[in-house]
């Protein structure tokens, strides 16, 4: 009868660091090798085999890390959200500055990257139907940077200051992508102004929703008064 092979014995979690590790340095590679080649020749005429070539990978290693260029994209937008919560926890003493401080990390950790970045934004925005493929993701993106600021991204409430904060920061990225000062003025103006509008207009809901608490809370006790004196 033939004996079973031993097997070599495993420090634990040794293996799954290291291919942690080995997993994020190829997925880096892909993602540098598919800025490069945006701001080289733009994102819509860079294909799949070029990135692959230019990470010096095969088509089987790329594709079993990204399966499309809209996956690499989201990719890209993951990367940004895990470097701006790296930092640590947000700085300000309100919710806003919160807010500014890690929106403001975004730009800073994508300054590195803006050439490429510029040229797949130019690209999906004549693009409407790719570009609606990443919604999600920056949905994602945004409640991350909301829980990040200590503010709660579930329930409706939380959905709503999702979409919020996604408006605000799609107007300071526009801005970002014009903005060539070293410290960044203009996004940062954009951003203060996109983030004191959102919070009037929370405001505003926030009345609203009092009013209509307070309405209902009138009605219930009138329609109560109103049974007290048929009962009696």
């Amino acid at each position: 009868m033939a004996k079973r092979p031993r097997r070599t014995k495993r420090r634990p979690g040794k293996g799954t660091r290291d291919g942690g590790a080995r997993d994020g340095q190829l997925r880096g590679r892909i993602l540098d090798a598919a800025l490069r080649l945006a701001a080289e020749r733009g994102w819509r005429r860079t294909g799949l085999a070029d990135i692959a070539a230019e990470a010096g990978i095969g088509l089987d290693r790329l594709r079993a890390k990204f399966a499309s260029k809209p996956a690499i994209v989201n990719g890209l937008i993951r990367r940004t959200d895990e470097r701006a919560l790296a930092l640590g926890a947000a700085e300000g003493s309100s919710a806003r500055d919160r807010l500014f401080d890690m929106l403001m990390r975004r730009f800073d950790t994508m300054a590195t990257d803006r050439a490429g970045i510029a040229a797949i934004l130019r690209d999906l925005c004549r693009d409407p139907a790719t570009a609606l493929c990443h919604a999600p993701r920056l949905m994602v993106s945004m409640a991350w940077m909301l829980e990040a600021a200590g503010l709660s991204s579930s329930g409706p409430l939380g959905l709503l200051r999702t979409k919020g904060l996604a408006a605000v920061y799609l107007w300071a990225l526009r801005a970002w992508l014009a903005d060539d000062s070293r410290d960044l003025a203009k996004t940062m103006a954009a951003l203060d102004r996109g983030l004191r509008q959102a919070e009037a207009l929370a405001g505003l809901l926030n009345k609203g929703r009092d009013r209509t608490a307070k309405a209902a809370k009138t009605a219930a006790q009138k329609a109560s008064k109103g049974g007290k004196r048929r009962h009696g």
